[in-house]
């Protein structure tokens, strides 16, 4: 094995580590204005698609597991964002939807891309490039 393959400089996990710290790091404060962590923002936006969305779908989506999952979820509700619900079809199932106050959130977190992207030091066609090649890395459904 080549000594410069073990060069720090040579990481793609540091590199895509390090990226993603610094992103969050643009992230905080603007959704700090609109009182949600980046986990709670990523629900969002599949909610904001979706409008409700059991929890093992959820998970999927987001690459995360239910005990990771839950915990922030009961956060979200406590924080009138979303409702909990067993589905009819299958007791087992438990449903997400969006309350009133998180659709009205949404009009306001519309802007939240626009400013990560001022933000950044790549161009608009870069970060699609950089979205496509990142996509690649996921495992499929």
């Amino acid at each position: 094995m080549n000594s410069q393959q073990l060069k720090l400089e040579n990481q793609i996990c540091f590199k895509l580590y390090a990226a993603e710290r610094e992103v969050n790091k643009i992230y905080r404060p603007i959704l700090k204005e609109l009182d949600i962590t980046y986990p709670q923002y990523l629900v969002l936006l599949v909610l904001w698609e979706t409008n409700a969305v059991s929890v093992k779908s959820l998970g999927s989506r987001l690459y995360l597991d239910s005990g990771t999952l839950t915990p922030m979820l009961k956060r979200m509700e406590q924080n009138g964002l979303i409702e909990r619900k067993r589905s009819p079809e299958d007791e087992r199932s438990v449903i997400i939807s969006l309350t009133e106050k998180a659709k009205v959130m949404q009009k306001k977190a519309e802007c939240v891309p626009n400013m990560l992207l001022k933000e950044l030091s790549v161009s608009e066609e870069e970060l699609k490039q950089l979205n496509a090649i990142l996509l690649k890395l996921l495992p499929e459904d």
